[in-house]
């Protein structure tokens, strides 16, 4: 006795059933005292609410009908039969017969579809073609209603009818045959949508089932009347319905009912259709002593087997509580044994709500690598495949989709704000569903994020466009206030998994080829035009060089702005501005010298140069960065030539400019000294005079000239720097023995 006192968890089961017991007893108590009527009023009241279900459930069904007809009307597939030759069209029949099909492979309870026409007897339906007679006399084989029967009834002016359940033989293989109950729902025509005349064979057991009339009370029965008080469906064969009719006016009210005979009769209007359903009711059980007595044997044999199943039960279901205590580790432990078993369950439920969490990361990160992979050109691996197709409703719940980059770029001045990456991309998913009907946002990679944006139709791309610009003005001016926010649009795609891989070229294109006259919060990859009149004047770049040399910074940077001015006037493709850019910086860094190309100020410059290229978005940022970089090499020329008049300065500037009139007194202009002294400071330096040096200079360019180019003699001594053919002529054959047409010759053969 005193084990089982200490087997706390054995008497809370058996004191549990006990009161299973008591309640039991009590219920049956109750049972018996009521009365079998009230028990019928009770039975009879759920019957009347599980009828109205059924109802709702004819109304949809017969909604699916209605709606499918329509849908076949809308199939873009009309004169499949020519009025003028009766000819028909196969490819549209096939395409057709295709298209109907797929419309009702999800119903159920539709047999078939039949489209046929006017003026042929061609019948198409969901599983081929046939013609009307062969359909109707061997497949769908009734008495009266033949080919020509529904022919007839197609010419006649109607409106949309729900023909009688009847028996017809229908041919399953061709071969054997069976009875089945069908019904035939036809397309009006007194406004016709198409040349088709629709017919959908409605299999009765199947719709039956599907409304679930088990819902009925025993000895209940259901009639369905169409809006012309014609019986189109019943469950009882033997109604003598035109006595109860008469009893009725139908128009009254929505709901009716009396009494007669045995049976209540309720009749119901269909809010959809004007149908009219009449329920068939017993009006009071039958053998009520009978049930009396039953229900008094069944108290008493429940409370005895119940008490003896308490004792079983309590022994039986003692076992698997100590094996489940043993499992959450608390079988030792005295005390209650069901607490103990709650503590352990509340420990697995917060395991489980940390493996749930770690599970949903995990599908995550799965959907994101999925999507990844569909950005590669690269064919994939079937497992792959199959994972697509399960993400599938995530990516897609629209018809149509624009991928849209989103590109955050950390602002140097502010405090910067504390985002994780994971923070970022759910905040930004939900900020464009308050916009979209769908959209999902995936972490790409840096600070990039790429966003799915969902469409109901193509022409909906402008609002998508503007709904991203004002959550990029949003999101800068207030959450995200230390970055700045570049946006890209694609084109609009079909929700295919294909289209993901050129959505993304779209917005790969639109970084590189966006024009610089840009504007807006998105760049839409659709209004890039390609253009490739590119402003780039070397004599320009060559003048620039110059001011740099001679100290004309403010000059140089005249030539700059107006170089770029020239290049937005004629909206060329950013990434060609940038390479403009970069063209022009690294052809000035020769103007810095060679002590300082190494340095780790000038690196750093470089650097900084391309990163504030790579970040910038608008064209006042490439301006802003050419100018500051421009600017630093003429102060850093400045600081590092304090005097012009050096060797190294000397042969870079003659070489720069050897096909211009340089003479004495413009070189000492350039060098801040007289003609005199720099002749004397040239000769000491070089060895030779400056004149001597020039001409060896412009005579190396002219033998490069006349061994690898056809310009004839005098272009090439224009070219080097002499005034006429004559003295170039006279100055080669001076230093080289021989003529220029003898050297090019000579150098040719």
């Amino acid at each position: 006795m005193n084990r089982l006192i200490a087997n706390r968890g054995l008497l809370q089961i058996f004191f549990s059933l006990l009161l299973v017991i008591v309640i039991m007893f009590v219920s049956n108590y109750i049972v018996y005292q009521n009365s079998i009527s009230g028990i019928y009023d009770k039975v009879t009241q759920n019957n009347r609410m599980a009828v109205k279900n059924i109802i709702q459930s004819f109304d949809s069904h017969f909604m699916t009908v209605n709606n499918l007809i329509f849908a076949i009307h809308g199939l873009p597939y009309e004169n499949v039969v020519s009025r003028e030759n009766g000819e028909i069209d196969m490819v549209k029949v096939y395409m057709l017969q295709d298209s109907l099909s797929t419309l009702i492979s999800s119903i159920d309870f539709i047999d078939d579809v039949i489209v046929f026409y006017d003026n042929a007897d061609l019948a198409i339906t969901s599983k081929g073609t046939s013609d009307m007679n062969v359909l109707f006399n061997q497949k769908y084989k009734h008495s009266m209603q033949t080919a020509e029967y529904w022919k007839s009834f197609a010419r006649s002016k109607h409106t949309f009818t729900m023909f009688p359940a009847d028996d017809y033989s229908v041919s399953t293989d061709g071969l054997s045959r069976r009875s089945r109950q069908l019904m035939v729902a036809m397309d009006g025509n007194k406004v016709r949508l198409s040349d088709k005349n629709v017919m959908l064979i409605i299999d009765v057991e199947k719709l039956q089932q599907q409304v679930n009339l088990k819902g009925l009370i025993p000895g209940a029965s259901l009639i369905v009347l169409d809006s012309s008080r014609n019986v189109i469906l019943s469950t009882e064969k033997d109604w003598d319905l035109i006595e109860v009719l008469n009893d009725v006016y139908f128009n009254a009210s929505d709901e009716a009912s009396f009494t007669r005979e045995n049976f209540e009769y309720h009749f119901y209007k269909s809010d959809y259709n004007d149908f009219i359903y009449i329920d068939k009711v017993p009006y009071q059980f039958q053998n009520i002593g009978s049930v009396t007595d039953a229900s008094q044997m069944i108290m008493i044999s429940a409370i005895i087997s119940a008490i003896i199943l308490s004792v079983l039960l309590s022994v039986y279901l003692y076992r698997p509580v100590k094996g489940i205590l043993k499992l959450l580790g608390g079988g030792a432990i005295k005390g209650n044994d069901f607490r103990k078993i709650h503590s352990g369950i509340v420990k697995v439920q917060t395991e489980n709500e940390t493996l749930i969490k770690q599970m949903d990361f995990v599908d995550k990160e799965m959907r994101r690598g999925v999507f990844l992979q569909s950005l590669d050109e690269h064919s994939h691996s079937q497992q792959y495949d199959l994972q697509m197709q399960k993400y599938y409703p995530y990516f897609f719940q629209e018809r149509y989709f624009v991928m849209v980059s989103l590109q955050f770029i950390r602002r140097e001045e502010g405090e910067q704000a504390n985002w994780r990456i994971e923070e970022l991309t759910e905040w930004m998913q939900q900020e464009l569903l308050q916009r979209f009907n769908h959209a999902v946002v995936f972490h790409a990679g840096h600070l990039e994020f790429l966003a799915l944006v969902g469409m109901k139709e193509a022409a909906n791309r402008k609002q998508v466009l503007d709904g991203i610009g004002a959550f990029v003005k949003d999101a800068a001016g207030q959450e995200l206030e230390s970055f700045r926010i570049n946006a890209f649009a694609s084109k609009s795609y079909d929700s295919r998994i294909s289209n993901i891989y050129a959505a993304n070229q779209d917005i790969r294109h639109g970084m590189e080829y966006r024009n610089v006259k840009q504007t807006g919060a998105v760049v839409d990859t659709e209004t890039i035009r390609y253009v490739s009149d590119v402003y780039f004047p070397f004599e320009k770049i060559e003048k620039l060089s110059n001011c740099l040399l001679s100290g004309k910074t403010n000059e140089g940077l005249k030539i700059v702005e107006e170089m770029l001015a020239e290049n937005v006037r004629r909206n060329i493709h950013f990434h060609q501005l940038t390479h403009i850019a970069k063209s022009i910086f690294l052809y000035l860094l020769k103007q810095v010298g060679e002590t300082a190309v190494n340095s780790k100020d000038l690196q750093q410059e470089a650097r900084d140069f391309s990163r504030k290229l790579e970040l910038a978005f608008h064209y006042e940022e490439i301006h802003e960065a050419v100018i500051e970089a421009v600017s630093y090499i003429a102060d850093k020329r400045g600081s590092e030539q304090k005097s012009k008049l050096n060797a190294a300065f000397i042969s870079q500037y003659i070489e720069l400019h050897y096909m211009e009139n340089l003479y004495l007194d413009h070189m000492a202009e350039v060098l801040g000294t007289s003609p005199k002294y720099f002749s004397n400071y040239f000769k000491k330096t070089f060895g030779i005079n400056f004149v001597e040096y020039l001409n060896k200079v412009r005579l190396s360019h002219a033998r490069e000239f006349l061994k690898n180019t056809d310009l004839s003699v005098a272009e090439i001594g224009e070219k080097t720097g002499y005034m006429n053919s004559s003295t170039f002529t006279t100055t080669f054959k001076k230093y080289n023995g021989i003529s220029p047409s003898e050297y090019r010759k000579k150098e040719t053969d």
